[in-house]
């Protein structure tokens, strides 16, 4: 049973709901539609244009060498018509062949002055050099997956090029199905092509399996058992079921007949690319061991570092990670422990009686379909709540075009809770907020609601609306610190515009979030820094956060395959209210909670290392106003 409810509000439908929450007394907002996409064509002379024009190798660079961003943000017409055909090269001589590239536009972004620069063009230097920078770094690391410059997965880099949440077979088909549109049967004719690539990018990445098992880079056992169940399940599967088919036979029915052409292909080449995908790894099986962190691999501890430079964009070490997880976790728990006497749990740890609560039955939501349709549900109710208190928060709105849909049962054993991302910059696709619905018992009721707000409005969905309206370079970059950073933020500004005022558990849920992600940087450092091995950091997180320990074993084995990853979200969340805190200081009474909130989204995704400037420049601003 697939759910997937849309929950649309095009600009039209925006202005009519905006008009009638501005006579409920909201000053007028301005209009996100009325915001100009900077472009790189735009006229420029001396210093300027040239640093522009290193800019736009980088940009054509980065939807070439990655030709499923331009579906994802919906440019791919004229001069990149021809990258709706096409998938990235996922061999060895592909992957060389971008980190070669990515050396080479390194250097000329190096080699312009930014001091000749305009203000503008001088931030986007620095911010565009930076992921190069971090590109290149990994890129010197002979195994791995460096996502850096990918719009789609940029979040994520891996010590392995296959795991249970990367690689083609997880991230191509929900790809395919949620931002290759088919509105021709020229669309449809591109999906067929993509699925034969999507064949050429599996045995690409058998290719790298290999050479990375033959260097030591193995899976650990707990992973490659997960891993190669998704794939048997796939390969066992009749192609006529797979979602990768369903999609263009019902999107492109009106074009033609294209089951039987996408059952073809699955047969003759994809289920063969499977089958040799599986292979490979059935042979390191044996030499499969249970460390967990990436600090048994070869320069491990190197690759570590990088990891954390990547995801934070900051310079903090493992152990000042690990030292500010457990710092905040105190303080978390202290929010926490006044609101657990309140509503009757006062014996035992805050960890403790967080997993009580999480066993109460008010809480859960019913079992097998009628519990996901409940869920889908719930997750529209919290949805337009919160769309009726954006005015609040911000004087710049934009859409907030979502659609929220089930993570295929194919992959979503291997998946997280929820994962979500803004749509098109043309406002013709929509983000997505995708829910992981295996069991009903990941999600309950004091924290389904907080999770809709980090997900989708205001969370990424929202934010990477504002996000789109930077140069096309810009909006193709996303920093992992900044985006989880603002989701959390996001989270935040739910709670301070009151939705937990009258239920005081599911404050306690948007709480247990954030010690969540506190305990996130105890536990990857833990992992990949501290030598833990996988009990330990089960045992650790459930314990001290009182999360559910299914939750918990998916939340682990990611960090395994995702060094660093999940350090970006509490480390760009405490950067934020530290600038927050630094503005109202100088500004006093000047200090506005919406335009803040607007200096936050339309400076665009920033580096940690940059996000002071663009707030610096906000107050600068605020002052001379």
């Amino acid at each position: 049973m697939k759910f997937s409810r849309r929950t649309v509000l095009q600009t039209s439908a925006a202005a009519a709901a905006m008009t009638g929450l501005l006579g409920a007394g909201c000053s007028n907002p301005e209009s996100i539609s009325d915001l100009k996409q900077t472009s790189e064509d735009a006229t420029h002379s001396g210093p300027d244009a040239g640093a522009l024009a290193v800019l736009d190798n980088a940009k054509d660079f980065m939807l070439r060498a990655y030709p499923e961003t331009a579906s994802s943000v919906g440019i791919a017409t004229g001069e990149y018509a021809a990258l709706k055909s096409q998938l990235t090269d996922r061999s060895i001589a592909g992957q060389q062949k971008i980190a070669g590239d990515v050396r080479a536009l390194l250097g000329k972004l190096q080699g312009v002055d930014t001091d000749a620069l305009s203000p503008e063009i001088a931030l986007d230097m620095d911010v565009v050099t930076s992921v190069f920078e971090r590109a290149t770094e990994g890129f010197n690391f002979p195994y791995g997956d460096v996502a850096q410059l990918n719009y789609n997965w940029s979040y994520r880099n891996s010590p392995y090029a296959v795991a249970q949440n990367t690689g083609a077979f997880v991230e191509i088909p929900s790809f395919l199905d949620a931002s290759h549109a088919i509105e021709s049967a020229d669309d449809a004719d591109a999906y067929l092509t993509r699925m034969q690539a999507y064949a050429a990018q599996l045995d690409g990445e058998t290719e790298r399996v290999i050479a990375d098992g033959a260097k030591g880079v193995i899976l650990p056992d707990f992973l490659m058992e997960k891993t190669l169940g998704q794939l048997r399940g796939a390969r066992d599967r009749a192609p006529v079921e797979w979602g990768l088919v369903q999609s263009v036979a019902t999107r492109g029915k009106a074009f033609g007949a294209y089951e039987d052409k996408a059952v073809s292909i699955a047969t003759q080449d994809v289920i063969p690319a499977l089958i040799r995908q599986i292979e490979a790894l059935e042979a390191l099986a044996p030499r499969a061991n249970s460390d967990a962190g990436v600090w048994a691999k070869p320069d491990g501890d190197a690759y570590y570092d990088w990891t954390i430079k990547a995801s934070t964009t900051t310079t903090m070490t493992a152990d000042e990670v690990h030292q500010m997880g457990l710092d905040e976790l105190a303080s978390l728990h202290a929010r926490m422990e006044p609101i657990l006497q309140s509503v009757g749990y006062s014996q035992g740890s805050v960890g403790a009686r967080m997993s009580a609560l999480g066993a109460d039955k008010r809480y859960h939501f019913k079992e097998g379909d009628a519990g996901r349709a409940e869920i889908m549900s719930f997750i529209e109710d919290a949805v337009t709540d919160i769309r009726g208190r954006m005015p609040q928060a911000f004087e710049t709105l934009v859409p907030g075009f979502l659609k929220v849909e089930r993570i295929s049962p194919d992959v979503e054993a291997g998946a997280p809770g929820a994962y979500g991302g803004a749509g098109s910059i043309d406002g013709t696709q929509p983000g997505h907020f995708w829910i992981n619905l295996r069991s009903t018992d990941l999600h309950n009721k004091f924290n389904l609601a907080d999770l809709t707000y980090h997900e989708a409005i205001p969370g990424h969905v929202w934010q990477g609306e504002y996000a789109f309206k930077q140069s096309l370079t810009r909006s193709l970059l996303a920093f992992n610190a900044y985006s989880e950073g603002w989701a959390l933020y996001a989270q935040q500004i739910a709670d301070e515009l009151g939705v937990y005022d009258d239920f005081p558990v599911g404050r306690l849920g948007y709480l247990q979030s954030l010690a969540f992600r506190a305990c996130r940087l105890v536990v990857d450092t833990g992992l990949h820094a501290k030598r833990w091995t996988r009990e330990e950091a089960n045992q650790w997180f459930v314990e001290n956060n009182g999360s559910n320990p299914e939750e918990v074993r998916g939340e682990v084995d990611r960090y395994c395959a995702w060094p660093g990853q999940a350090l970006g979200y509490k480390v760009g969340h405490s950067a934020i209210n530290r600038l927050r805190e630094k503005a109202k200081a100088e500004l006093g009474d000047k200090f506005d909670f919406r335009r803040f909130n607007d200096a936050l989204v339309l400076g665009g995704s920033v580096p940690m290392t940059v996000l002071g400037r663009v707030i610096d420049n906000y107050i600068a601003a605020e002052k001379a106003g």
